[in-house]
């Protein structure tokens, strides 16, 4: 995998990805920026919910489970002084669908959790990672 990420000006950089994407990352004004695109530490915590979202979506397919949609919605913590690594995820999972279990919503969770999400096993290393969700039915 390979990413290029070039200075535009100021606080501002654009990341292109090996798949051809690109995302213009920005920083707050006191620090430069222009507030123009994400933080590139909010760029991990995007990328660690759709890693684990994608996950838990493709699971409760494999189950045959009837899944509508599948929000993760994400709070952190960071440590106090550099680097500010986060030390606290809390991530929230909404799973919409008709009939589901919640014992194979949770198993999914898990299983993304301890075996397939890179990304927040990764992150995993220096924050406490939680979880919970909710089942609405649609």
């Amino acid at each position: 995998m390979k990413a290029r990420i070039k200075w535009v000006e100021g606080a501002s950089f654009l990341g292109e990805t090996e798949s051809g994407h690109a995302v213009l990352m920005d920083g707050p004004p006191d620090g430069g920026g222009r507030n123009l695109g994400p933080r590139p530490m909010e760029m991990l915590l995007i990328g660690t919910g759709g890693c684990t979202a994608y996950d838990v979506v493709a699971i409760l397919k494999k189950q045959r489970q009837q899944i509508s949609d599948c929000v993760a919605e994400i709070h952190a913590e960071r440590a106090d002084t550099d680097p500010k690594v986060f030390t606290k995820i809390h991530i929230h999972f909404i799973v919409s669908g008709k009939d589901l279990k919640s014992e194979q919503v949770e198993r999914a969770i898990n299983l993304s959790a301890e075996k397939y999400c890179s990304a927040s096993i990764m992150l995993g290393k220096t924050a406490v990672i939680t979880h919970d969700f909710e089942i609405q039915e649609s």
